[in-house]
């Protein structure tokens, strides 16, 4: 009790949705309310439903499902870390080596960045608005790219190409792969998915946010309610979608990388009033206005999941010991 009163206090007046969730039950999450005349928080308080079940984008949290995507074909034998990806995608043989499934896991993969395109006039990068989809996507990432390996450089071009050769290694679409390894086994919500183009995520995303969303594809398109990525956090933490040997490769964060992990960061940091460094895996994800934190407290069997509808939102750093993020962790774990 003590503890939710924590986590209570620190997120009831936070203007976002959170979750703090353990192996069995929820410890805290945002309810729907009432908004003051005249405002209306679209994302979070202005409706009658639970706000866990509002479908909303996932943004890059998306990465850190096709992430365990891409370990579940290693487990069956389909894929090889650190073979070179060009054995599935032969195009990635021209002009310069082909980088690994890893490397592509880690954004080391020396890909053309989507984010150096030419800009309109709102500041969106051109690709994607002109070549953010489908075979066109493709080739603008594979063109005039540079070495593999070196330090990390967030790229979505990365997860593009990794859609792309789960896809040639499973035999299956990615929203299908995902239907049948994640969907079906967990019993999802039919409105968690791979947003298409002209598709719409929910009653409560913007005309852009969904057009975005389906052109990020594996580097961002899933759309769902919170209580879906619940269950998936619960089912990783549980053995149920990975391994302990496959879990072990996708969590372990490289300090020369800056921590990054395969599709996420994974690190031990101390935490205010904690006994011990506090083990983390950490998923970020921002799309429009939106942004989503996805984080993992394998130790503690938690799960806490955060949605605002604020792109200036300043979450801190948790190994910075500072901040709204680290402060809610440090709430639901000590």
């Amino acid at each position: 009790m003590a503890r939710m009163g924590k986590i209570a206090a620190l997120a009831a007046p936070f203007p976002g949705f959170v979750m703090v969730a353990d192996a069995s039950r929820v410890l805290w999450q945002k309810r729907p309310g009432t908004c003051p005349s005249g405002t209306r928080d679209e994302i979070v308080l202005c409706h009658p439903r639970d706000p866990a079940q509002l479908t909303r984008p996932w943004a890059s949290v998306t990465k850190q499902v096709v992430a365990v995507l891409v370990m579940q074909e290693v487990e069956r034998g389909r894929l090889q870390l650190d073979a070179p990806a060009s054995r599935w995608l032969p195009t990635l043989e021209q002009s310069v080596a082909s980088p690994t499934i890893r490397q592509l896991l880690q954004h080391r993969a020396g890909l053309r960045n989507p984010e150096d395109s030419p800009k309109d006039a709102s500041g969106l990068p051109s690709f994607y608005v002109d070549g953010g989809n489908g075979g066109a996507a493709l080739d603008w990432c594979l063109g005039q790219r540079g070495p593999a390996g070196g330090n990390w450089r967030y790229n979505n071009c990365d997860y593009l190409i990794l859609g792309a050769i789960l896809e040639k290694a499973s035999g299956r679409t990615l929203p299908a792969l995902f239907a049948e390894r994640i969907a079906r086994p967990l019993a999802l919500d039919h409105e968690t998915r791979f947003l298409e183009l002209g598709d719409r995520a929910g009653a409560f995303t913007r005309p852009l946010e969904d057009a975005l969303a389906a052109r990020y594809g594996a580097a961002g398109g899933l759309v769902g309610p919170a209580n879906d990525l619940l269950a998936i956090d619960r089912a990783l933490l549980a053995g149920r979608l990975l391994t302990a040997e496959s879990r072990a490769l996708l969590w372990n964060g490289d300090p020369k990388l800056g921590f990054m992990a395969l599709g996420q960061w994974a690190f031990s940091v101390p935490l205010t009033n904690c006994a011990r460094p506090v083990r983390i895996i950490e998923r970020r994800g921002a799309i429009g206005r939106i942004q989503v934190r996805n984080i993992l407290l394998p130790e503690g069997n938690l799960a806490v999941i955060v949605f605002i509808d604020d792109a200036g939102f300043d979450f801190g750093e948790i190994w910075q010991g500072r901040g709204f993020s680290h402060d809610l962790l440090a709430a639901a774990a000590c």
